[in-house]
């Protein structure tokens, strides 16, 4: 990639860690800014709504209006919207006020995130049950895996939507990350030509094969959730990988 005139940029894993940025993150970003690069957040977190996140931005020093944040309960709630659906929610409790109040209707969707703890046979089956009745199954996202606040990795909640989809053999409709349809809403509101957009993230898959499929160039960074070896599970490979944001927001301002 020869220029780079805007960027979006994963969240958890490559800007902070839980409560704390990772290494000169919100140097870096401020950086970006300084330059005139365009720039939006771009995360499948499926357990905190949008609010949160832009409240742990602000407090880390980074401020940001919540349109410049794209999050796949947003393009969950706008599509069921547009579809007029009645929607039955496997997701984390705190994630529900990022969607309208229930209808009251019986449901007619399925709406699947990290729902961490609530992840049981029951709510489970309840899903399935619904899925095979032939509601409508929209994933949030269907990442492999996270880092907890321990640091360790856990299930996220693609084996779940794999279980979903086994179980009731239909393919979930994923609008988060890896989706075309995510990657370009956000793109769009940059503003940016695909050719001149890249992408950083810490997620192989989600983050650099999804923004390369969709004509962008992607950044891995070996914080978060990067184990060695992840540039090479993918093909194509990264555009580059880099040891952390600082590097990939260098590696962007040498091409602006």
């Amino acid at each position: 990639m020869d220029r780079v005139s805007g960027v979006l940029l994963d969240l958890s894993g490559v800007v902070f860690s839980r409560d704390a940025a990772i290494g000169d993150a919100v140097a870096a970003i401020a950086d970006l800014r300084a330059n005139g690069i365009p720039l939006r957040f771009v995360t499948n977190t499926t357990s905190e709504p949008l609010r949160a996140l832009r409240e742990r931005l602000h407090r880390l020093g980074i401020p940001v209006a919540d349109e410049h944040i794209f999050t796949p309960a947003t393009a969950a709630r706008d599509l069921v919207r547009e579809r007029g659906l009645s929607t039955h929610f496997l997701v984390h409790p705190d994630l529900l006020e990022d969607f309208d109040p229930p209808s009251g209707h019986a449901p007619d969707a399925v709406v699947v995130g990290d729902a961490g703890h609530a992840f049981s046979f029951e709510a489970l089956n309840a899903a399935f049950r619904l899925i095979d009745d032939g509601a409508a199954f929209i994933a949030l996202a269907r990442n492999r895996t996270f880092r907890d606040g321990t640091g360790a990795l856990s299930l996220d909640a693609g084996p779940f939507v794999a279980a979903l989809e086994y179980a009731s053999r239909r393919e979930a409709l994923l609008v988060g990350k890896p989706s075309a349809t995510f990657y370009e809403a956000a793109r769009a509101d940059l503003g940016t030509p695909a050719g001149e957009t890249v992408m950083i993230g810490d997620d192989a898959e989600s983050d650099v094969q999804g923004a390369i499929a969709a004509g962008m160039a992607g950044i891995l960074v070996r914080t978060g959730k990067y184990r060695p070896g992840d540039e090479a599970r993918i093909e194509p490979g990264p555009t580059a990988t880099l040891a952390h944001l600082r590097e990939a927001v260098d590696w962007v301002l040498a091409r602006r």
